[in-house]
Formats: C-alpha cells, sequence, structure tokens
C-alpha cells in the first residue's frame, strides 16, 4: 500500500480550515433539521429541490488536492475527512481531541442524530469513537502508521446523549504491536470501556527502519 502524500503550508491550511468548517456545521444543521421537521409535503418537496440543487453546484468543481495531507509546520496528517474527528466531515461529532502526558483525551456532545436506543447512543458511533482515541494515542498523534488489529468494548450501561468525555492511553508497545485502553463517560461515569491493539503494517517496517522494534526491545512475532 502506499499513500499520496501532499504537504500542506500553515496559511493554506487556515485558509481552508476557515472555508469548509462552516460549511460542514452547516450541513449537520440540516441534517439535525431533517430529524425534526414536521413540515409539510410542500415545503419538504421544495427543501429537497433547492438541496438537490446545491449538491450538483458543489459536485461541480471537485477537490484535486490529495487525500492524505500533511501539515508543513507540524508534520502531522491533516485529517479533515475523518468521520469522528473530520472538521470537514459533517458526519463527525466533530470530536477535538487533546494530547496530555501521553493520554488523548476529549469533551464533546452527541445529539439525536448519533441515537440507537431512545436517548441512548447508538452502541456503534461508541466504537467508532473510542477506535479513533485508542488509535490517536497508540500512534502518536497519528504520526505512525498503525491500523486497527482488534478492539474489544465492554458497554457498562447505556451511553446516554448530550456531554461526553472519552480517554485513551497506552498499556504497552511489543515490537510493532501497540496495546491501547480508553473509556467514554458521562456525569454519572464510565459507560464503555475499551481495549484494542495496533499494528503497523508490513509495508510501512521498512520505512519505520526498524526503529519502533527498537525502541521496544521487543521482536515481532
Amino acid at each position: 500500500m502506499d499513500f499520496e502524500w501532499g504537504v500542506i503550508s500553515a496559511d493554506e491550511h487556515d485558509r481552508i480550515k476557515a472555508l469548509h468548517e462552516p460549511l460542514a456545521e452547516a450541513v449537520r444543521r440540516l441534517v439535525d433539521a431533517s430529524l425534526h421537521s414536521g413540515a409539510d409535503e410542500e415545503t419538504i418537496v421544495a427543501a429537497r429541490q433547492t438541496i438537490d440543487e446545491v449538491s450538483e453546484m458543489l459536485e461541480r468543481m471537485p477537490t484535486d488536492r490529495p487525500r492524505t495531507l500533511r501539515h508543513a509546520e507540524t508534520g502531522l496528517p491533516v485529517v479533515w475527512r475523518n468521520p469522528a474527528v473530520g472538521r470537514h466531515n459533517p458526519l463527525a461529532p466533530p470530536m477535538t481531541t487533546h494530547h496530555e502526558d501521553g493520554r488523548v483525551w476529549t469533551e464533546f456532545s452527541l445529539g439525536p442524530v448519533y441515537e440507537g436506543p431512545p436517548g441512548l447512543v447508538h452502541g456503534g458511533i461508541c466504537a467508532l469513537l473510542l477506535d479513533q482515541l485508542l488509535g490517536e494515542v497508540a500512534t502518536h498523534q497519528l504520526s505512525k502508521p498503525k491500523f486497527t488489529g482488534t478492539i474489544t468494548l465492554k458497554y457498562l450501561r447505556g451511553t446516554p446523549l448530550g456531554p461526553l468525555r472519552g480517554e485513551a492511553w497506552v498499556e504497552r508497545t511489543e515490537g510493532y504491536k501497540t496495546y491501547a485502553r480508553g473509556f467514554l463517560s458521562d456525569a454519572q461515569g464510565t459507560t464503555v470501556e475499551a481495549e484494542g491493539v495496533f499494528i503497523m503494517p508490513a509495508w510501512a517496517r521498512d520505512l519505520d527502519g526498524g526503529q519502533e522494534r527498537s525502541d521496544s526491545g521487543v521482536e515481532t512475532e
């Protein structure tokens, strides 16, 4: 596997961010409105026609930017399209992550768009967000190519819609495998626990130059 990495300058990054984040937020508002609207048939048909026109307008000018970009100053990947944290992706909550003292944490809110059982977050959404958190801490802010090998979740109780917190940390690294744990919680405590194994793929190990293996002091299987 080979990624076409592009580099984006800080100024261009900020320009595109300022342009596209409000667009994604507007689409999030539209999705929420479509779930709650009690409009009559005429209004809904008119709205759909307008939405189709806007979609066609945007589709006429597809981006020519590489799908994978690195920030010129930080060197970190730019994850605008990510379904968990992508600020340009209307499917994302969005969730802003913070990296401190070897841990990743985030505070965010989920509304009815992410509902499974009444009043509760869909279990698959919980899995998506925890996979993101564990993956970020296992890959040092996505700076190293490691993919989810396995992830196991324990649902302690329903996760309510509304304000939530997520945390993740690395338990250990063995060769090209990193073991991470994390959880989601509300004001009453933990709702979901997760543990996962993240593996550097074979195609990336030559690029890594054996650094991951030597850092851990353990041979891979």
